[in-house]
């Protein structure tokens, strides 16, 4: 081979590995600590996103997906002194991803999920939040070369109704849910994989009420399912054991799990006694009364994360 032919050869070899490595994804640290804002249309919408990197990964990161309540956004669901959830993904060195829902007003607040029966202008104008998470999913991909097998999603009232429904539609997407305060309400749900779920809810909720049906406060006025009947959708669905175990007891809470679920799947109620409609540990973002703290939901959503860590 002549030395010609050789260095062609180097030269086109050389061309294809830059293109290869151009198509992949961008590596953890290309992104910088901190939060960003992101936009991507989908469905003729332009949707926007906040994304929090930690200063330290852990070695095993989870990409979490946390759904803000009807009528808020993203920055909401991103405040600290209301969630915590920044705070959390520092001390888990896990990566936030603050999605916001449908809006027609300026700067998108006052925005909705699609989740079946609730809520808003979303369910009204049927907007494809399904596709949109799936969308964004892979837009992320882009930025950061995350573990598909370690996504999780966590939600706030409207935002928990969400979660539960990407439970039931996107199974194999995500690897456990945790819902605060927002019933399943999703019309038909036969997820084809296992999914674990954890729902978290106050015995004293004004606007999801605990017993179904609408709450006095609540400015959807829909007909919300239980948390005894979300509950028992998913343990008969995944063939749960019936009988659940007290796994915490505490003044003004306790945690029930249902275990020995298909393919390794579990599911855990957790229920205080006060704190209303709002996140445990935290504030309400509206009216600023606090949630129970008997219990912190970052903690208990977290160690359910942490007994299920994907790849099943």
């Amino acid at each position: 081979m002549s030395t010609r032919t050789i260095a062609r050869t180097l030269a086109h070899t050389l061309r294809s590995l830059l293109a290869w490595l151009c198509l992949l994804p961008l590596a953890a640290s290309a992104m910088a600590p901190g939060t960003h804002r992101m936009e991507l249309v989908h469905g003729g919408l332009t949707r926007y996103y906040l994304v929090h990197m930690p200063q330290r990964l852990s070695p095993q990161p989870r990409l979490v997906l946390a759904f803000h309540g009807g009528g808020g956004h993203a920055e909401i669901m991103a405040r600290d002194r209301l969630y915590g959830l920044v705070e959390q993904s520092e001390l888990s060195g896990d990566v936030l991803v603050f999605p916001s829902g449908y809006s027609r007003w300026p700067r998108g607040r006052l925005a909705t999920w699609n989740a079946g029966l609730c809520c808003g202008e979303a369910r009204d104008r049927n907007v494809d939040d399904i596709g949109f998470v799936r969308a964004l999913l892979d837009h992320l991909r882009t930025q950061w070369a995350y573990d598909a097998r370690r996504v999780y999603a966590i939600g706030m009232s409207n935002g928990g109704m969400l979660a539960h429904r990407l439970a039931c539609e996107m199974p194999g997407t995500f690897a456990a849910i945790g819902a605060v305060a927002g019933t399943d309400g999703t019309p038909r749900c036969v997820p084809s994989k296992p999914v674990s779920v954890l729902h978290i809810h106050a015995r004293d909720d004004d606007r999801v009420l605990f017993g179904g049906g609408s709450g006095s406060a609540s400015a959807t006025h829909a007909d919300f399912v239980s948390v005894a009947d979300t509950i028992d959708k998913w343990v008969k669905g995944e063939s749960c054991r019936v009988r659940p175990e007290r796994v915490l007891n505490v003044a003004g809470a306790y945690c029930d799990r249902y275990a020995a679920c298909e393919g390794g799947a579990e599911v855990q109620l957790c229920v205080t006694e006060t704190g209303g409609h709002s996140w445990p540990g935290g504030r309400k973002a509206l009216g600023g009364a606090p949630g129970s703290t008997a219990l912190s939901a970052n903690e208990v959503i977290w160690d359910f994360f942490g007994r299920h860590p994907g790849g099943r």
